[in-house]
């Protein structure tokens, strides 16, 4: 699950730790003396290498400078089998570049009237919810557009279990904070999804529909798309990659994110985007005519909530500021203020920036999946426009990941807990007491399967098995080609017990490392259906002593209900051999007594302890048994 779970880095290639490196020093600022298209000659022989080196499919870079592209290019294929080549015009999924589309829309319609930024959310999509109404009523349209809600990601809730759009809206509300509001920059999908779900309330017209209407028709991005539906029918559409084993190039399935479109979903080429990234540097207009408004266009670019501290250091005084504005990431490059933002969905990575400054903008789009290439590139073509001093930016990335793969190798051995023989710690149930299906309120249903004494979760098309770390701590593996228990993620699953011994949960750990517990999914009962009369026997008063006296019901033969004193009704749900679960209390059980087929008594079983209760005398069968006929 590394890879496609680490999505989860899914929309937000941020690529802010491309910076200057240990005893660079930035170089004094001159005026030019070539042209940006002289300072780009021969950049192919930096920038070709980089598919062997990494291991990729292919890429495109476009450069703008001014109110002009002056370059684009493709490298390598976007059909490795049929050995169709990247061109400048090739589209590729953009992934979280797709965000500040979203903001801009909301610029347009506070320049309308139509909408304040810094009026709760809630008031303009009801719908909107958080866990807390404080948050509800305090969370303001500006806080969802710079990522200051005190939400962490959530990914797994939209990525594993898409719906649509309202759907999605209505999880936030079981989503847990973990952070104060304004407190802490936290990176989330769902803020953009709710605002452009918000737009649709507001205009009456889907998100797709305002981003074409407001920003391609205008921008002459014909070909750009809100879908992978659309992008698979067009000619010259790529396809997408992950590299496996750190050499092995495999294609990947569309991942269709429309519910999340507002967070993700566009698809375009780096031509195309050039136009998008014009509009920025020349104030919000494109060949003269106006796009996002004026006032919009700075406030979106400054910054409006600080990620980190992004302090300088005596290594890298040319390098500081981490803060985010309306859909962009802002920072100082070696000096020169850059605007930026990343994307990565199943199969593609991109960076889209700019330089206002420098009037320099710069798109990467890349056909492999979580891919370092449009970091690199982006960084390449950067050093080349700016003057600034070659570094060779792939050799220092692979340190990163060799030190990254040491450390993980490290932690990985000294997690395991094993038996004093060095066997692994076993599982304290069958595989096939874990199986069921568990259930998460903002998060949706989970179908744990057992076969042939292994678990697996079918996900989006792939199945993943679970393999035994110890005791009940499992791992997930893809297994789309073969199990390969090589690539390690972050993912822990660990299955729960209630008091009565039986698994009735699971814990994701790894999910959302800032929240202070696991992700806790309940496993759901599946219910034996009982006939009318079967139901019948159950029903009668039970009790123990003159403490408690409780009330099974058989509801016309449609439900089972029990009635407890000064307690809501509770519907029970059959589990087979005359134990019923308690549909609303997790943990709690009914054990019927049956004995010569007659039910005398009951136990409740619950995490405080077992209580035995007796059937009363039922009344009324009793003086029709005794009262003589006249």
């Amino acid at each position: 699950m590394k890879n496609r779970f680490l999505l989860f880095g899914l929309l937000a290639l941020t690529a802010l730790t491309a910076q200057a490196q240990p005893g660079r020093k930035a170089k004094p600022q001159t005026p030019a003396t070539r042209s940006p298209e002289e300072r780009l000659a021969g950049i192919d022989a930096q920038l070709q290498p980089l598919l062997a080196d990494w291991k990729a499919a292919g890429f495109a870079v476009s450069v703008v400078y001014k109110d002009k592209l002056i370059w684009a290019n493709g490298y390598g294929y976007r059909d490795l089998d049929k050995k169709l080549p990247v061109t400048p015009n090739t589209l590729f999924a953009i992934g979280s570049c797709t965000k500040a589309f979203t903001s801009s829309l909301l610029g347009v319609l506070q320049k309308e009237g139509k909408l304040d930024y810094d009026k709760p959310a809630s008031s303009y999509l009801p719908a909107l919810r958080f866990q807390t109404g404080d948050l509800t009523g305090s969370v303001t349209v500006r806080d969802m557009m710079c990522h200051r809600t005190g939400l962490p990601r959530h990914d797994f809730s939209w990525y594993l279990t898409p719906t649509t759009r309202d759907s999605l809206v209505q999880r936030i509300q079981y989503l847990e904070p973990s952070a104060p509001l304004r407190q802490r920059w936290q990176y989330n999908n769902f803020m953009f999804l709710a605002q452009g779900v918000l737009a649709e309330k507001l205009t009456g017209q889907s998100w797709e529909a305002l981003v074409r209407e407001r920003f391609f028709a205008p921008l002459g991005m014909k070909n750009t798309t809100t879908s992978v539906v659309d992008l698979a029918r067009q000619s010259d559409a790529s396809v997408g990659y992950e590299t496996v084993k750190d050499s092995l190039i495999r294609r990947m399935d569309y991942y269709n994110i429309d519910g999340m479109g507002p967070a993700g979903s566009i698809n375009s080429s780096v031509t195309e985007m050039a136009n998008w990234v014009r509009t920025w540097i020349n104030g919000g207009k494109f060949e003269g005519k106006a796009v996002l408004p004026a006032a919009y266009v700075p406030e979106a670019m400054s910054s409006q909530m600080v990620i980190g501290a992004g302090l300088p250091t005596k290594e890298t005084p040319d390098v500081f500021m981490s803060n985010y504005g309306f859909g962009w990431f802002l920072g100082s490059y070696r000096g020169h203020y850059r605007v930026e933002h990343g994307g990565n969905i199943d199969g593609f990575a991109a960076s889209t920036c700019f330089f206002p400054s420098d009037s320099i903008g710069i798109v990467v789009l890349s056909n492999q999946n979580s891919s370092p290439i449009p970091g690199l590139v982006r960084n390449i073509v950067a050093d080349r426009l700016l003057d600034l001093p070659a570094f060779d930016w792939s050799a220092d990335r692979k340190k990163t990941v060799a030190k990254a793969k040491v450390a993980e190798k490290l932690n990985r051995t000294l997690a395991r807990k094993r038996n004093p023989d060095g066997s692994p710690a076993k599982p304290s149930h069958p595989m096939a007491d874990f199986a069921g299906i568990y259930s998460h309120p903002g998060y949706g249903t989970m179908n744990v399967l057992a076969k042939n004494d292994s678990l697996f979760i079918p996900v989006s098309g792939n199945r993943y098995y679970l393999q035994p770390v110890h005791y009940d701590v499992f791992e997930p593996f893809e297994t789309k080609a073969g199990i390969d228990t090589s690539d390690h993620g972050p993912l822990r699953i660990q299955f729960v017990m209630n008091t009565a011994g039986d698994v009735d949960g699971v814990h994701f750990y790894g999910i959302e490392p800032t929240l202070s517990k696991p992700i806790e999914f309940r496993k759901g009962v599946k219910a034996k259906p009982l006939t009318a009369d079967a139901m019948k026997k159950y029903a009668g008063e039970f009790s123990m002593g003159e403490a408690l006296t409780v009330k099974i019901s058989a509801n016309d033969g449609m439900k089972l209900t029990l009635t407890v004193p000064g307690q809501p009704e509770y519907e029970l749900v059959s589990m087979g051999s005359d134990r019923f679960s308690v549909k609303a209390l997790a943990g709690y059980f009914v054990q019927f007594a049956n004995t010569a087929d007659s039910i005398t008594g009951l136990t409740f079983e619950q995490p405080n302890g077992a209580f035995k209760l007796t059937r009363k005398t039922d009344n009324a069968v009793t003086e029709k048994a005794t009262t003589k006929k006249p």
